[in-house]
């Protein structure tokens, strides 16, 4: 089966440069009136992500069915909440936002065994600014971030040109396996890898599970990875809550077995579905994740 994602987000760099103009003159909040109306225009015109997310509210969360649809501009809503904050705190106005961590003696207790760490996140949430809440805890958790890194576009060119330097470290997945060699060398500088476990490209390894009740698949790499090195496996989620508060999550991968993939992958996807279960909004897989349309 194949992933309907196609690693491409959507939106126009005139729609950001507004945004990001409201941000610096009027405010985050600003910001937010104006997605009112935006979130509306995605809920109206984009039929595939709308059946999507109106899937994963009525099938999968058991919501009726005006209730679902109601879901399904919140959710639009709460997705550009997350956005303009990555935004705001990315150009330099981290101090504009409240946060607080829940578990995160368990990255430093992973650092402090001098074998680096292997953190596997999910689209939900804002893992993206993780690395601005990590480094004011301690200076010395250092991110690589695994990525396929499949689009350059105008908008994403824009977004760093005005944001400051992140501390994150990119790997990116190669044909020929390097990127393998460049995780181990990182994990041996007690360095943190981090992976998103929720999405694949048409033609990757899958692995295959029940997830909220129904069969999906996930992508193989990073839990055979996981499954196989001696580092410690964490999950981490970082959740907007009520204004500009954020929750940093981090919850060690319990139940699993080495050499043995589909235990991790069980052990994260239980993990995402509690999450989901008390952040329901914070959902961001806007495609067909269970592939409805292929069954």
């Amino acid at each position: 089966m194949m992933s309907q994602w196609d690693g491409k987000s959507k939106g126009t760099l005139l729609g950001y440069k507004i945004f990001v103009l409201l941000i610096k003159k009027l405010g985050v909040r600003s910001a937010y009136g104006l997605l009112i109306f935006v979130s509306f225009y995605y809920f109206l015109f984009y039929p595939k992500s709308f059946k999507a997310i109106y899937y994963y509210w009525r099938k999968r969360q058991g919501k009726r069915a005006f209730c679902a649809f109601w879901k399904v501009y919140q959710s639009y809503f709460v997705f550009g909440q997350t956005i303009i904050d990555k935004v705001a705190i990315s150009s330099g106005l981290r101090d504009r936002f409240t946060y607080e961590f829940d578990g995160i003696d368990v990255l430093r207790e992973a650092l402090a065994n001098q074998r680096g760490g292997i953190l596997i996140s999910a689209h939900v949430g804002n893992f993206e600014i993780a690395d601005k809440f990590l480094a004011e805890v301690d200076s010395n958790f250092q991110i690589n971030l695994v990525t396929v890194d499949q689009e350059r576009t105008v908008i994403k060119e824009y977004i760093e040109r005005i944001s400051e330097k992140s501390s994150v470290k990119f790997i990116k997945i190669k044909d020929d396996m390097s990127h393998v060699f460049e995780i181990n060398d990182a994990l041996s500088n007690n360095e943190l890898i981090c992976f998103t476990g929720d999405r694949y490209f048409v033609g990757s390894k899958t692995l295959e599970t029940t997830f909220f009740g129904q069969r999906a698949s996930f992508p193989a790499g990073p839990f055979h990875i996981a499954s196989r090195l001696s580092a410690p496996v964490v999950f981490v989620y970082v959740m907007k809550e009520k204004g500009l508060h954020y929750h940093l999550y981090a919850r060690k991968a319990e139940g699993v077995k080495r050499r043995d993939p589909d235990s991790y992958l069980a052990a994260y996807t239980k993990s995402v579905e509690s999450m989901l279960m008390r952040y329901s909004l914070q959902w961001f897989n806007f495609f067909d994740f269970w592939q409805q349309d292929k069954k």
